[in-house]
């Protein structure tokens, strides 16, 4: 089932959302889920699910179908953030309005990195969001790559992460699990759906139910933010580079620093320009203040 056939979902189907940061483990999940032959892994640098897709298969225990749908990380090779939300934003709300049947939204979580990075620290800011605490109950947060780890590092990163990054979500309704790499550790922590209720996901009623548009969701005012501090790091980095180029007398030190340096530059254009689509007219900001003050 490709991305062009997502509208044939039916209510009886049991959709099952799969997110979190590019190269987590989101595919090789829903791999050893299905059985599939190893055409949807990505190994390499580049992000691998740039577009959202879905398989359908039935469960093992009681033979109904369940539909595993794969949705692309920030920090994607070739879409900006604001294209993965706006992704992720409109297959939520045609999911919403067609009453089809979401009932479990995995995040991954790779736990072998060694410490939470900015881009991680954003996905799961946004997701969050996306979300909201009514949304918890039916999230699992899957920790992947144990085998990358030693059981010791893995249990001590776990408890780190679970009492400082996940606390909030955990306190909400949200599990978290452990991803063996298996077809049983998969259906393990997806367990029996029939008991799963279909989740109330915040940035759809934000979108549909109270008529707000992407930028102005809770969702929206988070990745702006996290674009904000990703603007001030990037102008940080610049100038510690123009610093330390102006102390180098060797020629080919100078030239990787200019090459770092046009990176950077890029990258604050490209955050910039994602920041001025994101921003809210004067005369919306207006209409939303006396909206608010209604209610």
């Amino acid at each position: 089932m490709s991305q062009r056939d997502l509208q044939h979902v039916s209510k009886q189907d049991r959709i099952v959302a799969v997110m979190g940061p590019t190269g987590a483990g989101k595919s090789t999940f829903i791999e050893c889920a299905t059985c599939q032959d190893g055409r949807t892994i990505g190994h390499g640098l580049r992000s691998f699910t740039s577009d959202i897709r879905a398989v359908r298969v039935n469960h093992p225990i009681d033979g109904r179908p369940v539909v595993f749908v794969d949705t692309p990380g920030f920090d994607d090779t070739y879409k900006s953030d604001l294209e993965v939300l706006t992704m992720i934003a409109e297959w939520l709300v045609k999911t919403y309005k067609s009453q089809s049947n979401l009932v479990t939204i995995i995040y991954v979580h790779d736990i072998s990195d060694s410490r939470m990075k900015g881009s991680a620290l954003k996905d799961l800011r946004v997701f969050g969001t996306v979300c909201g605490d009514k949304a918890m109950p039916n999230v699992i947060i899957v920790t992947t790559k144990w085998k990358n780890i030693t059981i010791e590092h893995g249990v001590q990163r776990e408890k780190e992460l679970e009492t400082r990054f996940w606390k909030d979500m955990i306190a909400a309704g949200c599990v978290t699990a452990r991803f063996e790499g298996s077809y049983e550790s998969a259906w393990s922590i997806i367990g029996s759906l029939d008991d799963k209720h279909q989740a109330q996901v915040q940035l759809s009623h934000e979108i549909v139910d109270s008529n707000l548009r992407l930028n102005e969701t809770q969702a929206g005012i988070a990745l702006n933010e996290e674009l904000l501090q990703l603007i001030k790091s990037q102008k940080e980095s610049a100038r510690r580079l123009r610093a330390l180029a102006q102390n180098q007398n060797n020629g080919l030190a100078m030239h990787e620093l200019d090459e770092q340096q046009a990176q950077i530059e890029a990258k604050i254009r490209q955050t910039s320009d994602q920041l001025r689509e994101m921003k809210i007219p004067i005369s919306r900001q207006i209409h939303l203040f006396f909206k608010n003050r209604q209610h």
